[in-house]
């Protein structure tokens, strides 16, 4: 396939089988940590402390990494640390292991993220970056469509055997690492950045050029908004429907996302990487002002199709902006810090939503939702 090499090929494998194995666990986990005790409170305080983690190691790493001008230690060590997470998880019940295993997984996040895309900045040529990380985001995400499929069928057949899935989830994991050793990278200058620390992010965004800020502001302002799918789950779960409707629709949404990332990615590097930005933040005000009001189930299938859409047009594509808008020998560190501060943001944005849920219903923390991606895209228009 042109534009295509090993290296991008060998990269999408990792992650298809790394999202494979997180995804088979991300229905059950908030059932199995509250089968070994766990209140809702402190599930929360778990998951918004590991990705904490996540977010603040992203752009460390990434600096590392520029720094180093190696990529493929921080991606295989990352990959590693996330498989062997999986089943540490259920070796223990006791509150603090949990904690200690969940951190490490993304930990592992963090260490990976910025030098993969790195790679894959590294890999595009001027004109088809949309394609690659396209490409890398649609093999993603189809593990994001077999890793439930095979829970779904796991559990079927073992009701409520949640630590044996755990087990079963570190193999495709332990693949994914071992895709890794195929992945070539290209040799690189070493950043000049020297003073590397836990809150480089920080740092990075006060050297980084102002068209980088401009443009990775706007879309932070717009994950102060993107809260957790976790919500989308529920609105549909509130609306009546079973919870095989619900991740039957999940899937859904991840197969849709899957089959159009990598067309979407290569209109992209035809139209331009902002414009597909903008059809896909239009996209997601138009899912979300439908969730708003809709309580039908085929309703639901459309707006998800519709959130797919968003999916395929803004999360590679945005990654591929990004990395256009940073010197050459801190791409890790500028994707780092982006997709770091992407975390943190989605944080507050979860916590808003519920609060905005809670106190006026979920009309409104939908709606407030659609019209932020509304004004965010409005802003690209004008600002091309």
């Amino acid at each position: 396939m042109k534009g295509i090499n090993k290296t991008i090929v060998m990269l999408s494998l990792v992650s298809l089988f790394t999202d494979m194995a997180s995804e088979m666990l991300y229905p059950v986990m908030p059932v199995y940590l509250r089968s070994i005790g766990f209140s809702l409170l402190w599930i929360g305080i778990l998951e918004g402390f590991a990705e904490a983690v996540a977010g603040l190691s992203k752009s460390y790493f990434g600096g590392l990494s520029d720094r180093s001008a190696k990529r493929l230690p921080f991606v295989q060590a990352g990959y590693a640390l996330s498989a062997l997470s999986k089943p540490m998880v259920v070796l223990f019940t006791n509150i603090w292991w949990v904690f200690y295993a969940r951190t490490l997984d993304r930990l592992g996040k963090g260490m990976r993220t910025g030098a993969r895309d790195a790679i894959l900045s590294d890999e595009a040529g001027p004109g088809n970056k949309g394609k690659v990380f396209g490409f890398h985001r649609s093999m993603d995400t189809l593990g994001a469509v077999i890793g439930p499929a095979l829970a779904l069928c796991y559990l079927y057949f073992n009701p409520g055997d949640y630590k044996t899935l755990f087990v079963i989830a570190f193999f495709p994991g332990i693949v994914a690492v071992l895709f890794t050793v195929g992945v070539k990278e290209r040799k690189a200058t070493p950043s000049d950045k020297k003073n590397i620390g836990l809150l480089h992010g920080i740092t990075f965004w006060k050297q980084a050029a102002p068209a980088y800020r401009k443009t990775a502001g706007a879309l932070l302002l717009f994950a102060l908004f993107n809260s957790s799918d976790v919500l989308l789950l529920l609105k549909i779960r509130e609306s009546g429907h079973s919870d095989a409707v619900v991740i039957g629709i999940y899937i859904f949404y991840n197969l849709v996302y899957a089959l159009l990332a990598f067309p979407l990615g290569r209109l992209a590097d035809s139209i331009g990487l902002k414009k597909l930005l903008v059809f896909g933040l239009m996209f997601f005000s138009l899912t979300y002002a439908g969730f708003a009001v809709n309580t039908s189930w085929w309703g639901y299938v459309v707006l998800v199709a519709c959130y797919g859409v968003y999916a395929a047009s803004s999360e590679g594509i945005s990654k591929a902006l990004i990395s256009n808008l940073a010197d050459k020998k801190d791409t890790a560190a500028a994707i780092g810090t982006f997709t770091g501060f992407q975390s943190l943001a989605a944080l507050f944005a979860s916590s808003f939503a519920g609060w905005l849920w809670y106190s006026f219903g979920p009309a409104v923390a939908f709606s407030s939702s659609a019209i932020a991606a509304f004004l965010v895209a409005v802003y690209f228009i004008r600002n091309k």
